[in-house]
């Protein structure tokens, strides 16, 4: 056939042609855009990780020990400068690529600073003296100037405001800068001059964040301890410093920028961190933190592209599947015109020919409109092959289907009607398939190497299909009973209904349907799974409404909090990070490795637990009080009651107790119960012990203070809370019972509405989001579509039945009656079969698609969630009324006397 020939046939069999147009077109697109979509959202996603990492996680700092340089003339504080410039072009490209901004520092060791303006009441005042790159450009000079390049007689320094003010110093102050000796002696001493005082033009400016500030003077170390201060110099002052004889060190500190990273160079970032960890500079030091938050990711990021894979193979299994459906239904029209063509001497090879011409001049042009769609999405998107494949397979489609058109049709729809031996093998081979890939699946696991895992993606395509078989198969029978009970009532309307149900042979649409809806339902349960584990992991954090950590507080603390406005309850926590159990009270170690401690009042923690509305379960062991001639209960983790067995200790009567040094109190424990989770203990933390705070001796040598508060009360000023804390903390210092040296560090304050809102606000969330958005979206809309295909499968024959029943008599409301009893049993096998199997294959695939990753590592379980079900039953009305929406438009569009007049062929 000529091109115009072949555009003419096209024409004429628009519709068809158009459909399958649409189908490839909208395949492509999912193709190219779907990979798109994912690289942007995970390229996002990954910014804004890094970008909530604290600053300091996210610097690249070589340090050098410190080192004399006596009588040294050279300007080593320049030349060391041109390190950073060295250093960052040794990196690995990944890493290089990444760096934004970058500085340099050279500092001296501290020196006592003395003068006439360091009063004995401000204590010591011990210095270093620093050069920054970019200092100037990043302050404002409030007084005098900065420090000159060529100091004459005294080395000139600049003080940051808040330095200055706290020590009373204005340009002009002039000093001694001493380098003291472990004795106290004086060993050298240089004459210092400060020359200005500067504000920084904003404080959040990475600059600032080398340790020791420069920004503030820290607090002494204990009794009699200096504080410490930073003064910025000039090079040549830093120099003279250096030859006077004081130890000089250097630093290079490059920040990781968020906005240079992309997701396609993840894996060679992190690559490149370990390399320079290994290949790092000789008597150099690396410090840097962000491949820590970089793995997590990346681990968080192979879990959810797996899981996009699965969400993505289940919407091209259900478009690949309606491609099939549209071109049978295009091939059954075209049946006649076949049949004739090779009955005028046509070959089986011209039909194709001629199909295959079609089809060329249509579905390769809508493939490549759907690439170049997606192709204006931001992101890097999927292989062009791909798009060929699916472009050429729905080309050879067409002519395929036509070849089984040209077959004999005979009656398919009896009852007594035996399917062929192809079809019986075929449905036994994929039960027999699906079933050993799911078992394979389960023994092998999850490989998260960041590729495609062929097995997992095609595991739940064929329990979709296998379970729609089985539905196929099953579900006549129950319609057969009733259609036979049906028979003897009166009426016709319900006998005829289930006749024809029970007899409808649409294979092909039903599992389309089932796959299509099973899809959604997938996600719609993985999805309500991920969010009660996010919740569960912030319950499990903080299970109250505020979480104080800290070290040591004043007995007295927690009424002060309690005080507090909006505070409805507070119970007093104490927690040993690393306790090593004895064998007995002399203090003979065991054979028991260092545990996590947990003491809580079990009464009051319920009590925070209940006001917070929080469901915590609080066993009756830790509700107990003190017997000082029994140990105390406590609950154990099944890790620790092994190594307690083990070891001989601990056991349930008491007779060999552990022993524990809680605070310089020896305390006997013993196991009341095992349980393989408690709140307020890490996730990563499998050996603890939890013990009931009551239930510490009353004669205790000394009282317990607490590390950490639980709070009730959702209106909390979080603020308020921090203050209170602190001010506990400082009141334990002040109490005598505070070690000079062991300077605690500011209590934290963490709200549980906070930590869940960190689980499901960053990282791959976003992607998360779309996958489950398109799976649940498109999944609905295509099972509608395939809804549409099989009720028009057999809307011939069911029109030629209503023209027969309508000239008998029947009414316009006993035809709608007909079309409901037959459609129903249709619409909700195939919608529930889909929902059963969409929310059973969480079930299955839950402990190898490594969906922790998402939830802190709280384990996510599927569940039916009432949302759900109701989903479900909405999706079945509405996938019923549109059946017969779509079924009362063909009959109308086939005008039903028409059709009675024309016959069977028509």
């Amino acid at each position: 056939m000529s091109l115009l020939a072949v555009a003419r046939r096209v024409r004429a069999y628009g519709g068809h042609f158009l459909l399958l147009a649409v189908l490839t077109l909208v395949t492509a697109l999912l193709i190219t855009a779907v990979p798109r979509v994912a690289d942007r959202l995970t390229g996002q996603g990954l910014r804004e990780h890094v970008a909530s990492q604290k600053p300091a996680l996210r610097d690249l700092t070589y340090t050098s020990d410190p080192e004399r340089v006596s009588n040294s003339s050279s300007r080593i504080a320049a030349t060391r400068a041109g390190d950073l410039d060295t250093l960052q072009n040794q990196m690995p490209a990944a890493v290089r690529a990444t760096i934004g901004e970058r500085w340099h520092q050279a500092q001296t060791t501290y020196g006592r600073l003395r003068g006439p303006k360091l009063t004995a009441d401000k204590g010591l005042i011990d210095v270093s003296l620093r050069v920054v790159t970019g200092i100037q450009e990043a302050a404002t000079l409030v007084e005098g100037r900065w420090p000159d390049t060529d100091p004459d007689d005294a080395i000139e320094v600049a003080l940051a405001d808040t330095v200055a003010g706290q020590l009373g110093l204005r340009a002009g102050d002039r000093f001694i800068y001493n380098m003291m000796r472990p004795d106290g002696t004086v060993a050298e001493k240089r004459p210092v001059v400060v020359v200005g005082v500067f504000r920084p033009n904003d404080r959040t400016d990475g600059i600032w964040d080398a340790l020791p500030s420069m920004l503030r003077l820290g607090e002494p170390e204990g009794d009699g301890q200096p504080f410490l201060g930073v003064g910025v110099t000039s090079e040549r002052g830093f120099d003279a410093a250096a030859a006077a004889g004081w130890p000089i060190s250097f630093s290079w500190r490059y920040r990781i920028s968020p906005d240079r990273m992309t997701a396609d160079q993840l894996s060679a970032l992190i690559d490149g961190l370990a390399a320079l960890e290994r290949n790092r500079p000789a008597g150099l030091t690396l410090t840097q933190g962000v491949d820590i938050p970089l793995r997590r990711f990346a681990e968080s990021l192979a879990a959810a592209r797996t899981l996009l894979a699965v969400i993505a193979a289940g919407l091209l299994a259900t478009l690949a599947g309606l491609v099939l459906l549209a071109a049978r239904v295009a091939a059954r029209r075209r049946r006649a015109e076949y049949v004739l063509i090779r009955a005028r001497g046509g070959s089986t090879a011209s039909v194709l020919r001629r199909g295959l011409a079609e089809s060329a001049l249509v579905l390769p042009l809508a493939a490549g409109a759907g690439w170049l769609l997606g192709g204006l999405l931001p992101g890097q998107g999927a292989d062009l092959r791909w798009v060929l494949l699916a472009a050429v397979a729905a080309t050879l489609l067409p002519p395929a289907t036509a070849l089984t058109a040209m077959r004999g049709g005979g009656r398919a729809d009896l009852v007594g009607a035996r399917s062929a031996a192809a079809r019986l093998t075929v449905e036994v081979t994929v039960l027999a398939v699906a079933a050993l890939g799911a078992f394979l699946l389960r023994r092998r696991g999850l490989t998260l190497d960041g590729t495609v895992d062929p097995l997992l993606v095609s595991v739940p395509v064929l329990l979709a299909v296998a379970a729609a078989l089985v539905a196929l198969r099953a579900y006549p029978w129950p319609l057969r009973l009733f259609s036979r009970a049906a028979a003897r009532a009166r009426g016709s309307v319900a006998f005829l209904g289930t006749a024809r149900a029970g007899r409808a042979a649409t294979t092909g649409p039903l599992v389309v349907v089932v796959l299509a809806v099973a899809t959604a339902a997938f996600c719609g349960v993985v999805a309500a799974g991920i969010e009660n584990g996010r919740d569960q992991a912030a319950v499990r954090a903080v299970p109250g409404d505020l979480l104080v950590n800290g070290e040591r507080f004043a007995p007295d603390t927690t009424e002060a909090l309690a005080a507090l406005p909006g505070v409805h309850a507070v119970v007093p926590l104490l927690v040993e990070p690393s306790q090593r159990p004895y064998a007995d009270q002399a203090g003979r170690l065991g054979r028991v490795r260092e545990i996590r401690v947990l003491l809580v009042d079990g009464e009051r923690f319920a009590e925070v637990a209940d006001r917070a509305g929080v469901p915590v379960t609080v066993p009756d062991s830790l509700r107990a009080v003190g017997d000082p001639a029994t140990p105390m209960p406590g609950l154990v983790s099944p890790a620790l009651a092994e190594e307690f067995a083990d070891a001989g200790l601990a056991d349930e009567e008491g007779r060999r107790p552990a022993w524990l040094d809680v605070q310089g109190n020896r305390l006997p424990v013993r196991i009341a119960g095992t349980v393989e989770e408690f709140p307020l203990v890490d996730q990563n933390v499998t050996r603890f012990l939890v013990l009931p705070w009551p239930a510490v001796p009353a004669d205790a040598p000394h009282p317990l203070a607490p590390t950490g508060f639980l709070l009730a009360g959702a209106g909390v000023d979080r603020n308020a809370v921090a203050r209170v804390a602190e001010d506990g903390q400082q009141r334990y210092q002040r109490s005598g019972s505070f070690v000079a040296g062991d300077r605690p560090r500011p209590p934290e304050v963490l709200t549980r509405s906070a930590v869940r809102a960190e689980l499901g606000g960053t990282g791959v969330n976003g992607l998360l989001v779309f996958g489950f958005t398109v799976g649940a979206v498109g999944g609905g809309v295509l099972g509608l579509l395939a809804l549409a295909f099989a009720v028009l499968a057999e809307a011939r024959s069911r029109g030629q039945v209503l023209s027969r029943l309508r000239t008998m008599g029947l009414s316009r409301h006993q035809w709608r009656g007909l079309l409901l009893v037959e459609l129903t049993p249709l619409v909700l096998v195939s919608v529930l079969t889909g929902a059963l199997v969409g929310a059973l294959l969480p079930v299955l695939l839950t402990p190898v698609l490594g969906l922790r990753a998402f939830t802190g590592g709280v384990a996510v379980r599927a569940a039916f969630e009432p949302g759900l079900v109701a989903g479900v039953l909405g999706l079945a009305v509405l996938a019923l009324g549109f059946a017969v929406t779509v079924e009362a438009l063909n009959n109308r569009r086939m005008r039903l006397g028409e059709v009675l007049r024309l016959g069977e062929e028509s």
